[in-house]
């Protein structure tokens, strides 16, 4: 979202101290005031959100709750599915303000101040601003995914009622459509793409009070790949943005290591696309180490026991375990460039603006050759068990910027100009996706 967020404003009250939240999310940022859901009119105000330590804070200013789990959520590479239920009239104050996260009750918190009894929260007032993604003061938004937000007027529900858990992984899944009973002021936006429409029934519509709201294919039934925030080299994180695929080096000098995929690979075809926003010495590739790349500030053109492979944009050169010979040509900034990993007979190709190399220095093939592919070690072999996707600077003045597509659609904020065929139909990409391949997602790991 960054600086995107929904506003609604209430021309009625709903119930002040009875209603249901629930809301699947994927964090992008850490370490900084994320606000999920707020409300604030006369001086008074409702917030749930993630504090600066990445734990679960809830706030309300008339009900007196003030609750911070002890728990944090750094995972930036999964969904969370939380579900927030109010009810002030119960006399047992630990059923009041209940939090659950992917189905289970959250009971440890660091600050634990529950609402007062009968008193009501400022949510659901009339007259109030409703906020999604944002503090009413226009600030500490929401940086990640939403999906699925849903709110019930009246009745406090439990997870059950939006989710349930995979009887053959064990896994908690979404219910993508709850059958609950609104209320006058229920809602439910976000259902399977960007639409701000309420769903529910109610005609309870958002409207976009900021930035831009962007349709993404990553969802709790499919999580794909994004860059990995918290594997980073040892002068400290780059520059993040636009779920973590929008990825700068941290600016030092030398060779730096950028982000890997969150989810690795062990079996299986997968693709992926980097728009090269800054050539410098940038360099894309996959790696079987990325912990290691990271402490030890390498690119995928890796070192001799890395067992890294990688493309060097400014050359089109390749690099295996640190071993440079040519391969394609220079791509220029805002070029394409293309990712074909194989790990059913561990090769990996590189492609450019749509073309493929025959390794004779050139992208000059519609589709992958032998000549061009690049053998890798065998998965059981290497230091993580996996493969990567990765990139890094090479040297220079290593600000190295790509903007990935793991199947998005997105390159940043702009949508692929024309989306190629892909035949697993699993991602969209801006190129043909060679046959057999698919995004790197959760479908993708399991086709």
């Amino acid at each position: 979202m960054a600086s995107t967020y929904l506003t609604r404003s209430l021309s009625s009250a709903g119930s002040l101290t009875t209603f249901t939240i629930s809301a699947w999310v994927k964090r992008s940022n850490l370490g900084a005031s994320n606000t999920l859901f707020q409300a604030q009119a006369n001086a008074g105000y409702f917030r749930l959100q993630f504090d600066t330590n990445n734990k679960i804070q809830i706030l309300d200013d008339n009900s007196g709750v003030n609750k911070t789990t002890s728990q944090v959520f750094r995972d930036t590479s999964a969904w969370y599915h939380l579900v927030f239920a109010f009810n002030s009239t119960q006399s047992t104050s630990s059923l009041r303000d209940r939090l659950y996260v992917n189905g289970e009750e959250v009971t440890s918190w660091s600050t634990n101040t529950p609402s007062t009894q009968t008193n009501s929260y400022r949510w659901q007032e009339n007259n109030q601003l409703q906020n999604i993604g944002r503090h009413g003061g226009n600030s500490e938004h929401y940086n990640g995914l939403m999906s699925h937000v849903n709110c019930v007027d009246g009745l406090q529900l439990s997870a059950s009622d939006f989710g349930s858990t995979d009887s053959t992984t064990g896994e908690w899944k979404i219910n993508t459509s709850p059958s609950v009973t609104y209320g006058t002021n229920g809602f439910f936006i976000l259902k399977d793409g960007n639409s701000v429409t309420d769903q529910s029934g109610r005609g309870n519509n958002f409207t976009v009070g900021g930035g831009t709201l962007t349709k993404t294919e990553d969802n709790p039934s499919n999580v794909f790949a994004t860059g990995n925030r918290l594997n980073v080299n040892s002068g400290g994180v780059g520059t993040f943005q636009y779920g973590n695929n929008d990825i700068t080096v941290n600016g030092a000098s030398g060779s730096q290591f950028g982000s890997s995929s969150t989810l690795g690979m062990t079996t299986g075809k997968f693709y992926c696309e980097a728009k090269i926003i800054t050539v410098d010495s940038t360099m894309i590739g996959v790696s079987p180490s990325p912990s290691e790349d990271a402490r030890n500030d390498r690119s995928p053109s890796g070192g001799s026991s890395s067992g890294a492979v990688g493309c060097l944009v400014e050359t089109g050169n390749k690099y295996v375990s640190g071993n440079g010979t040519t391969y394609g040509a220079a791509t220029s900034a805002n070029g394409i460039m293309m990712i074909a990993l194989d790990l059913d007979n561990l090769k990996v190709y590189f492609g450019s603006g749509g073309q493929w190399s025959n390794g004779s220095g050139a992208w000059n093939q519609s589709g992958l050759t032998s000549g061009a592919a690049l053998s890798l070690t065998a998965v059981a072999s290497t230091a993580e068990g996996a493969y990567f996707f990765s990139f890094g600077d090479g040297g220079g003045s290593a600000t190295g910027r790509v903007q990935w597509n793991f199947g998005n659609g997105y390159f940043g904020t702009t949508a692929v100009s024309s989306a190629g065929t892909n035949a697993s139909g699993n991602g969209i990409f801006e190129y043909d996706v060679p046959t057999g391949f698919t995004a790197l997602s959760t479908k993708g790991l399991n086709l």
